[in-house]
C-alpha cells in the first residue's frame, strides 16, 4: 500500500457526476468510482467495492491487489467489515486492525498486510444488488468522524451513479438480446422459406421439419437455420463473365468455366 495525495472531496464528487454511461460499461464505471474514492478520501491507501447479489459477494473493482486479497479473505471466512456493511446497510469502522477481535482473526491478517484501519460504507444500489465501499487505511485510527462523514457522502453519490450504471447496463443488455432474437427469427424464417421451396410444403410443415432436424442433430434451431441459409447461398452462382455461359461450358477438353470470384 502506497501513500497518495488526496484531491478535494467536492472536486471528486463533481467528477463522479460527470461519468457518461454511454461512453463506458459497468466495469468501467466501477473502476472510476474506486479511483475517485482513493483520490478524494483522505488516508485511503486502497479502495475496493464489494457487491452482493444472488451469486453471493464479490469484489467488483479495486485499486490495488492488497484490497482484493483482504476482500476475498472475508468472503472465505464469511465475515468481515465489508460484508457486515453491505448486508446491514451500515458503516463499519475498524479503528485498529492489530487489536480488533472481531471476524475470526481477519483484522490481524489485515494488519499484517499493511492495513492499520478499515472503513466500509454501505452502497444501497438496487433492490437485488447491495454493496459496500471499502477503504483501507495504512495507519491505525486513520479515519476520524470528519473523514467518516466524507466517506459516507461520497458513498451516497457513488450509490446513485452505480444504480444508474446497473440500470443502463441491464437496458443495453436487454436491447442486445432483443436485437439478437430478431436476427435469429429472421434467419429461421429464411430457412423455413428454403425448406418450403425444396419440399413444397406449408410454413407449419417447414417449421416442423426444422425443429425435428434440430432435435435429431442436437443443434440449436438458430444454428441449424443459419447453416441451411449459408448452404443455400453457397449453392448460388453469380453470373459468369466472358464467352462461357455457365459451369461446365466452354470449348475443348480440360477447359474450365469462367466464374467471377465469390
Amino acid at each position: 500500500m502506497t501513500p497518495h495525495h488526496p484531491a478535494r472531496p467536492d472536486r471528486v464528487l463533481t467528477q463522479l457526476g460527470l461519468i457518461k454511461l454511454g461512453q463506458t460499461d459497468l466495469a468501467g464505471v466501477l473502476d472510476r468510482v474506486v479511483d475517485f474514492a482513493r483520490q478524494g478520501l483522505p488516508d485511503a491507501m486502497e479502495v475496493s467495492i464489494t457487491l452482493v447479489g444472488e451469486g453471493g459477494p464479490y469484489t467488483a473493482a479495486y485499486t490495488g491487489d492488497s484490497a482484493l486479497v483482504l476482500d476475498e479473505l472475508q468472503y472465505r471466512l464469511q465475515a468481515g467489515p465489508c460484508l457486515e456493511a453491505a448486508r446491514g446497510q451500515a458503516t463499519v469502522h475498524v479503528r485498529d486492525t492489530a487489536h480488533d477481535a472481531r471476524w475470526n482473526g481477519w483484522p490481524q491478517q489485515a494488519a499484517a498486510a499493511g492495513a492499520g484501519s478499515v472503513l466500509s460504507v454501505a452502497l444501497p444500489i438496487l433492490d437485488d444488488v447491495g454493496g459496500a465501499l471499502n477503504i483501507y487505511g495504512g495507519a491505525s485510527e486513520a479515519f476520524d468522524e470528519k473523514k467518516i462523514r466524507t466517506a459516507q457522502r461520497f458513498a451516497e453519490h457513488a450509490a446513485v451513479t452505480l444504480a444508474n450504471a446497473h440500470l443502463y447496463d441491464r437496458t443495453a443488455s436487454l436491447a442486445h438480446q432483443m436485437q439478437s432474437a430478431m436476427e435469429h427469427r429472421a434467419v429461421i424464417e429464411q430457412a423455413k422459406g428454403i425448406v418450403m421451396a425444396e419440399r413444397r410444403c406449408t410454413p407449419e410443415e417447414a417449421f416442423a421439419v426444422l425443429t425435428k432436424a434440430s432435435q435429431d442433430s442436437n443443434r440449436k434451431l438458430r444454428d441449424l437455420a443459419a447453416a441451411i441459409v449459408a448452404r443455400a447461398r453457397s449453392s448460388e452462382r453469380p453470373p459468369s463473365s466472358g464467352p462461357a455461359s455457365g459451369p461446365g461450358s466452354g470449348s475443348g477438353s480440360g477447359s474450365s468455366s469462367a466464374r467471377k470470384p465469390r
